[in-house]
């Protein structure tokens, strides 16, 4: 499956606490402004299926990694096939709180469980749907676990090796990407130029002609 030509997928994907779902908030509000439609999701958590499954990973008891990351695999591959697919094929933008390069850099490298391995798992899952444009927001272990304050998920909760071996596979894939990409360091990620830089790059990139 490409990506259908009548709508635009934009992807934020970082570390915990780098800021994206505010980044994609305001990168929303700018296409808006420009006159798009938009659609805001997240996952794991952007259909029911999915707030059921990140309830259990995110907030459950154990989850053994191979299962962690079918479980991450059977929330994309439901939340591609019943919201992101049918919102591109009608021309929205969808604008996502973490895609596939995040279960490649959390339970590949994280849970060292391979990366190529879990990539191909998610592509298969989404059936190979990739964004337009990635957004790689960049974000130290320990300034992630000030911004989060004292409460913790299953994998925010996880050490700073584990976070660290994240944060360096994502870097890794930024610098590897076919498709356009945009990296910006969370500490300067909450300006608001930000989101305009991001819709200037879809410009630039062609993505939109607004």
């Amino acid at each position: 499956m490409a990506t259908p030509q009548t709508g635009l997928f934009v992807a934020f994907e970082g570390g915990d606490g780098a800021g994206k779902s505010t980044q994609v908030r305001l990168l929303a509000e700018t296409l808006r402004r420009a006159g798009l439609d938009v659609l805001e999701t997240r996952q794991p958590g952007g259909t029911e299926l999915g707030v059921q499954l990140r309830n259990l990973v995110l907030h459950g008891g154990h989850v053994s990694p191979r299962a962690e990351a079918l479980l991450y695999a059977t929330d994309k591959a439901h939340h591609v096939d019943t919201v992101i697919a049918p919102a591109l094929e009608a021309g929205r933008v969808v604008v996502t709180d973490r895609y596939i390069d995040s279960a490649i850099a959390y339970q590949g490298a994280g849970r060292d469980l391979g990366s190529r391995e879990v990539a191909d798992i998610q592509l298969w899952a989404v059936a190979g749907l990739v964004p337009n444009l990635t957004v790689v927001l960049d974000i130290g272990a320990g300034t992630g676990r000030s911004r989060r304050g004292d409460v913790h998920d299953r994998l925010e909760a996880e050490g700073d090796a584990f976070h660290d071996a994240v944060r360096a596979h994502l870097l890794e894939r930024a610098g590897e990407y076919d498709a356009a990409v945009a990296l910006y360091r969370a500490a300067a990620s909450r300006t608001s130029s930000v989101p305009e830089r991001n819709y200037l790059m879809m410009k630039a990139a062609r993505l939109t002609d607004r």
